[in-house]
This record gives C-alpha cells, sequence and structure tokens, in this order.
C-alpha cells in the first residue's frame, strides 16, 4: 500500500504527516495493527517475535492500542519510550469529530513540544509516540498536587497555542487579542448577529458552538419524540449561547485553543526520576486532541471541574468552592507566565464567577454528544442513560439558577449542594 503525504487541512500551518493507506480491523486486531505499525517502524518486521500488544480500556470512543518491543536487553522505560499508539475511531464517530481538524491540532501541539509526535494517519486512525507516565483515575484528580499540575498545563495551553492554527475563518483583531479579565457577560457584538441563527456567525469558525450546532443537526428525526427532543435542544443551544457568548473573554475574541475533553483518562501524571515521590505539583500533560477547538476557556474549565465526577456521575468529587478558587489561581499564574500578561486577583475572581454561571454547559454539551453516541457507536456502553445523566446536569443547573427548584420546593441535587459548598 502507497504512503501518502497530507495534511487534510488548507487553512492551516502546512505539516506534513504520512497517510498510509489501510483500515484497523476491529476483527483482526493483532494482524492489522502490526501492518500498520510496520510502516512507520520498518525494522520491526524483522523482530515481530519480541512486539507486545497492549489494550487500554479507559476510553469510550475510540479503540486505543500499544505496541512496544521488548527485545532480551530492553527495559521497560525503552520500551515504553519507543512505544507507538494506535487509536482507531470508533464507528461513525466522524458525525461528530472532524478528524482533520484533530489532526491539525495534534501536530501543532507535537510542534509546540505539547504532545508527542503524530507519526501517521490511516483510513480510521492515528499513530503516534507514547508518552511514559500513570494515566490518572477521577479520584487522581481530587489530588491537590494533580489538580494544581492540571491548572499549570491548562494555563500554558491557553496562552501558548495560536487558534488561527486550527480555525478555517481567519481572525481579524481589533484589540481584543490578549484582554484577560475573564468576563462572560452577553456582548453587544451579539447585535450584528444574525437573528435567524445567532450561533452562525460567531467566528472564528470551527468553535465549540459551531460544534454543539453540528451534534444538534445530526441527532435522529426518526419519531415524533426524536424530533420534539432536537428541537428542545436546539433551543437550549441558542438561549445559553445568547446568554453566556462573549469576546471578551481570555485569548483572542473570547476563545483560546481549548481541550474539551479534558477528563481523568486524558491527564498523563508524568514520571521523572528526579521528581520527588510526592511534589507539591504533580507534572502533567494532556493527551487525545480529538474534540480540540477554539472555546471560551471557562468553558474548558468548567468542563474539566464536570470530568471529576468521572464515568460514572460520582458529583461527591465535585470541586467546592475553596478548591476551584485555587485551581483558578494556579491557572491564572501560569497563563500570565506564558503570555506575558500582568494578570491579577481581579481576574482570578472573574473567571470565578463566570465558571459558576457556565457549570452547567458541559451537562449539555456531553448530553447532546451521546445522543448520537447512543445510535451509532459499537462500544460495549450505555450512552443512553449517560446522555439523560449528563442532560440532568445541565437541568438541574438552570432550575437552580432561575429559581424554578426552589418555587417547585424540589431538593437540591447532590452535584448543586457540591458546587455551593465552600
Amino acid at each position: 500500500m502507497a504512503v501518502q503525504n497530507t495534511n487534510g487541512h488548507t487553512g492551516a500551518k502546512s505539516t506534513t504527516v504520512p497517510f498510509i493507506d489501510l483500515a484497523f480491523d476491529v476483527h483482526d486486531p493483532d494482524s492489522s495493527v502490526r501492518k500498520l505499525v510496520y510502516w512507520v517502524r520498518p525494522k520491526w518486521r524483522d523482530c515481530s517475535q519480541e512486539l507486545k500488544i497492549t489494550k487500554f480500556t479507559e476510553g469510550i470512543t475510540n479503540t486505543l492500542l500499544q505496541v512496544s518491543r521488548h527485545g532480551p536487553d530492553t527495559s521497560q522505560s525503552e520500551a515504553d519510550s519507543n512505544s507507538i499508539l494506535m487509536r482507531a475511531y470508533g464507528n461513525d464517530t466522524d458525525l461528530i469529530i472532524d478528524r482533520d481538524r484533530e489532526a491539525i491540532s495534534h501536530s501543532l501541539l507535537a510542534d509546540r513540544g505539547m504532545a508527542p509526535p503524530l507519526l501517521a494517519r490511516f483510513q480510521n486512525g492515528l499513530l503516534y509516540g507514547f508518552i511514559p507516565g500513570k494515566v490518572c483515575k477521577a479520584q487522581d484528580l481530587t489530588r491537590e498536587p494533580v489538580w494544581r499540575g492540571v491548572a499549570q498545563k491548562l494555563g500554558e495551553w491557553h496562552a501558548r497555542i495560536p487558534i488561527s492554527g486550527i480555525s478555517s475563518q481567519p481572525l481579524v483583531l481589533n484589540g481584543a487579542n490578549g484582554h484577560a479579565n475573564g468576563h462572560c457577560a452577553a456582548s453587544k457584538t451579539h447585535n450584528a448577529r444574525s437573528k435567524a441563527n445567532p450561533l452562525a456567525s460567531r467566528s472564528p469558525i470551527p468553535n465549540v458552538w459551531s460544534v454543539m450546532q453540528n451534534w444538534v443537526n445530526a441527532l435522529s428525526t426518526n419519531t415524533e419524540k426524536e424530533r420534539a427532543r432536537k428541537e428542545m435542544l436546539q433551543q437550549e443551544l441558542e438561549r445559553s449561547f445568547e446568554e453566556l457568548d462573549s469576546e471578551d473573554g481570555i485569548g483572542e475574541h473570547g476563545f483560546v485553543f481549548a481541550h474539551c475533553d479534558l477528563l481523568c483518562a486524558n491527564v498523563i501524571q508524568l514520571q521523572s526520576p528526579d521528581a520527588p515521590s510526592a511534589p507539591d505539583i504533580q507534572p502533567v500533560t494532556f493527551i487525545d486532541y480529538e474534540y480540540a477547538t477554539p472555546a471560551p476557556a471557562v468553558f474548558d474549565i468548567s468542563n474539566h471541574f464536570a470530568e471529576w465526577a468521572g464515568y460514572d456521575c460520582d458529583y461527591s468529587m465535585v470541586p467546592t468552592k475553596s478548591v476551584r478558587r485555587g485551581f483558578l489561581e494556579e491557572y491564572v499564574a501560569s497563563y500570565s507566565k506564558y503570555s506575558n500578561l500582568k494578570l491579577d486577583v481581579s481576574t482570578v475572581d472573574s473567571l470565578y464567577q463566570d465558571i459558576d454561571r457556565w457549570r452547567g454547559i458541559p451537562g449539555l454539551y456531553w448530553g447532546i454528544w451521546s445522543l448520537i453516541q447512543a445510535r451509532i457507536s459499537e462500544i460495549d456502553f450505555d450512552y443512553a442513560s449517560y446522555a439523560e445523566e449528563r442532560l440532568g446536569e445541565y437541568f438541574a443547573w438552570r432550575s437552580e439558577t432561575d429559581g424554578t427548584r426552589t418555587r417547585d420546593g424540589g431538593k437540591m441535587p447532590l452535584r448543586e449542594r457540591r458546587w455551593a459548598e465552600e
């Protein structure tokens, strides 16, 4: 099979990534992954008996395999450092993920030393380098050394990576670049937007709002119930956009380069022989950039806080007020360092207030996503129930903020109670 050169995107910096005209076969995983790996490690053909294939089970979207060489004189650290990760896309996930944008994001990060090298693309996935370290569990995110490490790394991400690198629509800066008060009140610029479809004119494109709009568009409408649900979610998306979107936040026009999927399995605790066994701040890095897109910083942070609950949605682990503020102080200090902007406590205050206002949006984001996955995914995961759980977070936030829950005499949900704790 031929190997072609492609970057899959014409609007970004030209980064040549080999394309292998082969596919991973879920019914013949061992043979198909070896064929792919041999294209980037041809000498491994001669030592096939030394190859070890390990399947990771943390993700709920893709198939992830590690291929490593374990020769007679190879240490585990050497095997890990030379390992290759193969990620095969889930069934029909191109409905919810822009794979060209993912490759551009990965290359953009790798060019800045913030991601492992992207070795190749193939018909239904990617091959890239392995980062030695420990994958976080949901409980790890609640440990102070880890969340401080995450806050520092996220501040670096948002400060260092230009959103123009993954935007198909060029930015026209008007002096807002670098403005960093974190404020997300409704912007006056909304008056100039299309009233027929207010999300459509938000630039640059893509962005987290346009992604959610595409997801709503992809929802099934085979039954009257499905059509009604789609219309309701469209209304909630437009309502959230009008209430929360602003061009006045951190970054360029209120957007930063956001990970948008900062759950525990995408946070790697880095290991170093020189690092203390219990550092005050645990060095971390982030993996898996398939959802990375321009988004408000407060969305990325709010989404990460929501992921403290884990796949099981254990809301007793959601960060309290004091922990959220400590995270933001670490984040702002890091953002200041890497952006060369002098930010102070007022930025922390604004972000703290805005994250409180945004705390329900991750539930809407992942709720819509789960409804699509329930229809297309072949992975053994109860997406339908997960969709109801995540959408429940969104509507519980709505009921709390508009006073409906209090007026109806309902009990405050655990997530809201935990969020209100000092």
